[in-house]
């Protein structure tokens, strides 16, 4: 059958992706290679800006308790208190726990999930894409109009559409593990050793400890040949102690190489998550960058499924989250060198110490790490707010004395066009325009810079403002929500 979208894999990424598209009334189906959802846990925590994009849909509440993730450069670590914002992280979070908060949201909105489904090849018709597919009852093809590729680091889909991923090749090997049984000092940033070694100890969930290890000198490994011992042996070289009592719930590898896919768009294909860029898991970055991926791309392709779109919007998914992979593949490559480099970095690290210790370098940092500094270019004007997120927790009170969260507002999906009612013809320039809601209020807190009107982006971004934008209010809803309807 022929379906709107078809997303391959099920991880966070991909789940993601079916989730913000069902939403907005999308025919998603999600096809995973593994017959059985995996209890493999490669992520463990999250980034400030990614918690926010699951509370702007009300998935963050789902998660439980989580706890906050300091933050660390290469191990230099960045004091965050005192900064405007919080920019604190979440960890200790399984990405098995993740991924079972999402898929029961698919669920719920309705998105089946194909397991026991290997993609095999695919080609592009006329106006969609065909993909084969091995499956429980055989080999088979279902047709979409669009194909998102969210199925890893050794992507099927980035392979069979022949999009080029360069970057560097991984030198040095690292092991990683979820342990029980164990009671080992906690180094939640990670522990640098003489001669540039490494080794990590996380909690996670019932006493379960995530351990990272890469001792100096150790290539890339195969995973199929891993065991438990590997690791423990390495563990008890550099630190003395011993963990192989330990019951091993999980075991993988990973390298340093870093890499971003050429093009996250070819035609009808799109690539999201770790299909479009890997980096070793030094910053918790990963997952994290996938998600906002997803959010990004999710109401922009509905959009234009829905016939809804303006000219060239689905462009702009490429334009915005490529930039931001190569600078999270660059950050990943500076941040394992200043690590792991041994004696030679120690003059360089002195600085990096001595630099963060300035407030104005910690948030820079603390923002490229949160990912609450991402800034896209969505128009010309000097308001501070211009293309970067609306805080979700800032608050509104309506006109009957309720008070909202911005990210309460955001759950539907829709765009949003807030007005103090200081610009009394924002009313009629939302009328006609869909999957935009109109909210009239006035804010709890008064902004550091005036705030009379704002247009938000489904994704939580500011696209204009009043006072500081220098385009008209009609430019930019006609840019990112296509014309009004006439009737």
């Amino acid at each position: 059958m022929t379906r709107d979208v078809i997303v391959v894999g099920a991880g966070p990424v991909g789940l993601m992706t079916a989730g913000e598209l069902r939403l907005r009334g999308v025919d998603v189906v999600v096809y995973e290679r593994l017959a059985a959802p995996t209890r493999e846990s490669r992520g463990a925590s999250f980034t400030r800006r990614t918690a926010e994009c699951f509370d702007q849909r009300g998935l963050l509440g789902r998660l439980g308790a989580t706890e906050p993730a300091d933050s660390h450069f290469g191990g230099v670590p960045i004091d965050l208190r005192g900064l405007a914002e919080d920019h604190h992280g979440h960890r200790g979070i399984s990405q098995f726990r993740t991924e079972r908060m999402l898929e029961e949201w698919v669920f719920e909105l309705g998105v089946p999930i194909l397991r026991g489904h290997r993609v095999t090849g695919l080609r592009e018709t006329d106006g969609g894409v065909a993909v084969a597919f091995e499956g429980p009852d055989g080999p088979g093809e279902d047709t979409a109009g669009y194909l998102v590729g969210c199925d890893g680091g050794r992507s099927t889909v980035r392979k069979l559409a022949g999009i080029d991923f360069p970057g560097t090749e991984g030198v040095r090997g690292f092991f990683s593990a979820d342990v029980t049984g164990i009671d080992t000092r906690k180094r939640r940033i990670g522990e640098d050793l003489p001669g540039g070694s490494m080794v990590m100890a996380m909690d996670l969930e019932n006493g379960v400890t995530r351990i990272v290890v890469h001792e100096a000198g150790t290539p890339p490994r195969d995973r199929d040949s891993l065991v438990f011992s590997d690791l423990a042996d390495s563990w008890q070289r550099l630190t003395g102690e011993s963990i192989h009592h330990g019951e091993c719930r999980w075991i993988s590898c990973f390298t340093d190489a870093s890499r971003a896919a050429a093009q996250y768009r070819r035609g009808r294909v799109f690539l999201a998550g770790d299909s479009a860029h890997i980096q070793p898991p030094a910053m918790a970055q990963g997952l994290s960058v996938g998600v906002q991926d997803a959010v990004n791309l999710g109401w922009k392709l509905a959009a234009t499924i829905a016939g809804r779109a303006p000219e060239g919007l689905l462009d702009t998914y490429h334009a915005e989250r490529h930039a931001v992979g190569e600078q999270l593949a660059r950050n990943a490559r500076a941040a394992i060198e200043l690590r792991l480099t041994g004696a030679d970095m120690d003059p360089v690290r002195g600085i990096m110490s001595e630099l963060v210790a300035h407030r104005d370098t910690a948030e820079y940092l603390a923002g490229m790490l949160s990912n609450l500094g991402i800034r896209y270019e969505l128009g010309k004007g000097d308001h501070p707010l211009l293309g970067r997120r609306l805080a979700p927790g800032r608050e509104l009170t309506l006109a009957d004395g309720t008070r909202t969260r911005v990210a309460d507002l955001l759950h539907t999906g829709h765009g949003l066009l807030i007005t103090t009612g200081q610009d009394d013809g924002a009313a009629a320039h939302a009328t006609g325009r869909t999957c935009l809601d109109l909210v009239t209020g006035t804010w709890t807190t008064t902004p550091d810079e005036p705030l009379d009107t704002v247009l938000v982006r489904p994704d939580g971004y500011v696209a204009w403002t009043a006072p500081g934008s220098d385009d008209e209010l009609t430019a930019a809803l006609d840019r990112w929500f296509g014309p009004a309807a006439r009737d």
